[in-house]
C-alpha cells in the first residue's frame, strides 16, 4: 500500500504577491546594514539625551539662542506698531488703567473723542508730543490698543486696525488758537482721571464740553493791563528808566486797543503784528524827537518783547528733538514770519519818521541792564505773573509758575557772573527750569509746557534774532554781521529748547514716586 504524500505546511503571513516582490527586493537593497557597534552608539546618544542638563549647560545653551535670534532677527519688527508700554514711557500716563469689554464695537465713538481732545490741546497751545502721549494713553484707557497717530502742523490722524475688522483712520485740522493754558491745565486732568480708570466716556465727553465751553479765568481788561505790565516790566529789566517803563505801559496799552480792533475786523496776524510794532517805534520815535529822558531802543525792545514768539520757537525746537520734523517746521515758519511782521512794522516806523526830518534811530543797539540785582528780581516776579495772565494760566499756578522763573533767571544771572557766556549760561538755565518745572508740574496736575513756557521769556531768546533780522533788513552793508547774529541766535534757542528737555529728562527720576503709587493704586483697582 503506497505511503500518504505529506500536507504543505500553510503559514499565517500571506504570501507576497508579485507586484510586491520586486519593491521588498528595492527597499532590502536601499537599507544599509547597521552593525552592532553602531547600534550601540545610537543607543549611548539616546541615553545622554535623556539625562537633565547642568545649570551652567543651560544659562549656555540660553545665551547661545539669545546671540544667534539677535543675529537672525531684529530686535523688533520694523513696520510693526510699537508697544503702548513703549510709547507711554517717561509720559504722565505711563500706567493707564485700561477698560475691557466692547472697545471694538464703540471704536469709533472712542476715535471721535481722542479726535476732538487733540484739536482742543493744539488750540489752547500743547505740543506734539504731549497730545500723542494724550491720545495714545486715552485710546488705550478705553480699551483700543491697535492705535497709530500721525500729528502734523495743524491736523491729527488716528488709524484703528483690528485684526479681524474693517480699519478705521479719522483725521481732524486744528484751525484757530488761543491763549488758554488754564483749559490746558483742565485737559491734562482730564486724561489723568481717564488714565486712572474712573471716569467712563459718557463722563468723559461731558467733561471735555464743559472745559470747551468754559470762560476763561481773567477778563479781557485784566488781560490787557496784564500785558502793558509786562512791557514795563521788561523794560526795566533790560535797563530802562522809571519814565521808559511808563511810556512802555501806555504804548502797550494803546496798541493792544488798536490789536483787538483789527482782530475783530478779520485781519490776518501777520498784519496785526506789523502794525502794532509799527506803534510801538513810533511812540518811542516821537519820544526822541521831543528829548525825553529815555532810550529808544529800550522803549521798543520792550514793547515787542510781548510781540516775539519766543516760546513758539522754543517749542518747534521740542517737537524738532521729540521726533516730530513736520510740526517743528511748521512752527519755524510761523515764527520767522512773526519777526518779519516786526522788523516791516518797525522799517516803516522809522522810515516815516526820517521823511519828516528825524534822525535815524538804532533800536538793535545792545542792551545792557543798569538796575542792581534786588530791584531785578521783584521785576522779574511781576513780570512772570503778568505774561502768565495774558497766557490765561491757572490761578493755581501763578505762583510757582514766578518761582521757576525767578530760580532759572538767578541761574542765568549766576553763569553769567562766573563767566559760562552768553550761549552756555542759558543752557544751564533752561535745565534748571526744565528739572523744575517737570516736578511742580506733575506736584499740581498740569503739563510741563504750562510752567516752563512763561519761565524763559527773560533769557530773551526772540530778542536776539529780531536784532539780527534787523541789522540784515535795513542795513545791507552789515549784512555779514546779521547773519552771524541770525547763527548765534539760533544756537542759544536750541541751547534753551534742548536744556528744557534735557531738564524733563533729569527729573523723570525724581517723579517716579507718583508712578509707583499709580500702578499700586490700579493693581487694587
Amino acid at each position: 500500500m503506497p505511503a500518504p504524500k505529506p500536507v504543505p505546511k500553510v503559514s499565517s503571513k500571506p504570501a507576497p504577491t508579485t507586484a510586491a516582490k520586486p519593491a521588498l527586493k528595492s527597499q532590502a537593497k536601499t537599507q544599509p546594514k547597521i552593525s552592532a557597534k553602531a547600534q550601540a552608539k545610537s543607543q549611548a546618544k539616546v541615553h545622554a539625551k535623556a539625562q537633565p542638563l547642568t545649570p551652567a549647560q543651560a544659562r549656555a545653551n540660553e545665551s547661545a539662542r539669545r546671540v544667534l535670534r539677535r543675529l537672525v532677527q531684529g530686535e523688533a519688527p520694523p513696520t510693526a506698531p510699537m508697544n503702548i508700554v513703549d510709547r507711554l514711557a517717561g509720559s504722565p500716563y505711563a500706567n493707564p488703567m485700561i477698560q475691557v469689554g466692547q472697545a471694538d464695537e464703540s471704536a469709533r465713538k472712542t476715535i471721535d473723542f481722542a479726535l476732538r481732545l487733540a484739536e482742543t490741546m493744539f488750540r489752547y497751545g500743547a505740543g506734539a508730543l504731549e497730545v500723542e502721549t494724550s491720545i495714545i494713553a486715552v485710546t488705550a484707557a478705553f480699551g483700543l490698543r491697535n492705535i497709530e497717530v500721525d500729528i502734523t502742523n495743524q491736523s491729527v490722524i488716528i488709524n484703528y486696525a483690528h485684526r479681524d475688522g474693517v480699519p478705521i483712520t479719522v483725521l481732524r485740522v486744528v484751525r484757530s488758537w488761543t491763549n488758554n493754558y488754564a483749559g490746558l491745565v483742565e485737559v491734562h486732568e482730564l486724561v489723568t482721571d481717564i488714565v486712572g480708570g474712573g471716569l467712563p466716556r459718557s463722563d468723559a465727553y461731558h467733561r471735555l464740553d464743559v472745559i470747551i465751553k468754559r470762560p476763561k479765568p481773567f477778563p479781557r481788561w485784566m488781560v490787557a493791563w496784564a500785558e502793558a505790565v509786562f512791557a514795563a516790566a521788561v523794560v526795566g529789566v533790560i535797563g530802562g528808566t522809571i519814565f521808559g517803563m511808563l511810556v512802555a505801559l501806555l504804548t502797550i496799552l494803546m496798541a493792544g486797543q488798536v490789536a483787538r480792533v483789527m482782530g475783530k475786523w478779520r485781519v490776518p496776524d501777520f498784519f496785526v503784528t506789523a502794525i502794532s510794532s509799527f506803534i510801538v517805534t513810533a511812540v518811542a520815535v516821537l519820544c526822541f524827537m521831543f528829548h525825553a529822558p529815555l532810550s529808544p531802543s529800550v522803549v521798543v525792545a520792550g514793547g515787542i518783547l510781548l510781540m516775539l514768539p519766543s516760546g513758539r520757537l522754543v517749542s518747534a525746537v521740542q517737537d524738532a528733538i521729540n521726533g516730530f520734523p513736520v510740526t517743528a517746521a511748521g512752527r519755524f515758519l510761523s515764527a520767522f514770519l512773526t519777526f518779519g511782521a516786526i522788523v516791516a512794522g518797525i522799517a516803516v516806523a522809522l522810515v516815516t519818521s526820517a521823511l519828516f526830518g528825524a534822525s535815524r534811530l538804532d533800536v538793535a543797539e545792545p542792551i545792557v541792564g543798569s538796575w542792581p540785582l534786588y530791584v531785578v528780581v521783584p521785576l522779574v516776579a511781576v513780570a512772570t505773573v503778568a505774561i502768565c495772565i495774558a497766557e490765561q494760566t491757572s490761578v493755581k499756578l501763578l505762583l510757582p509758575t514766578m518761582g521757576v522763573a525767578l530760580a532759572g533767571y538767578l541761574s542765568y544771572y549766576v553763569g553769567m557772573e562766573f563767566g559760562l557766556g552768553g550761549r552756555f549760561a542759558p543752557a544751564v538755565a533752561a535745565i534748571v527750569v526744565g528739572v523744575l518745572s517737570r516736578v511742580i508740574a506733575l506736584r499740581m496736575r498740569a503739563p510741563q509746557l504750562v510752567v516752563a513756557v512763561p519761565s524763559i521769556i527773560f533769557l530773551l531768546v526772540g530778542l536776539s534774532i529780531f536784532r539780527a533780522m534787523f541789522v540784515m533788513t535795513l542795513t545791507p552793508e552789515d549784512s555779514v554781521t546779521g547773519a552771524v547774529g541770525i547763527f548765534n541766535a539760533l544756537v542759544v534757542i536750541l541751547a534753551v529748547a534742548a536744556g528744557v528737555v534735557l531738564g524733563d529728562n533729569i527729573a523723570r527720576p525724581l517723579t517716579r514716586t507718583n508712578g509707583n503709587k499709580d500702578r499700586r493704586r490700579n493693581r487694587r483697582r
